[in-house]
């Protein structure tokens, strides 16, 4: 997890920073930071788009090898064994 980061910290760091850095290059210095921070962003946000992506083709996948199941079973043909088998059985009783 992320530690949460209060007024507190951010102050003692802008202070850090100040002194570190100075105050001639703190500007750029933080425009340099926003900009990593963006595409630190961006890269984050390409890379659960590609397991998103990789998991939509997991279940089409999924889905694609049940659509086919479904069209090799025959639910037509199995009735009309199962009708014919019980008036096979129905004339053999009959016959009795």
């Amino acid at each position: 997890m992320i530690p949460q980061i209060g007024f507190v910290e951010l102050l003692v760091l802008g202070v850090i920073a100040l002194i570190v850095v100075g105050p001639k290059d703190l500007p750029a210095m933080l425009r340099k930071l926003g900009a990593m921070t963006g595409r630190a962003k961006a890269m984050a946000a390409e890379f659960r788009g590609a397991f998103d992506d990789m998991g939509r083709e997991v279940e089409l996948d999924e889905l694609r090898k049940e659509i086919a199941a479904i069209k090799d079973s025959n639910p037509i043909g199995e009735i009309q064994q199962e009708l014919g088998d019980v008036e096979r059985d129905i004339d053999a009783s009959g016959r009795e």
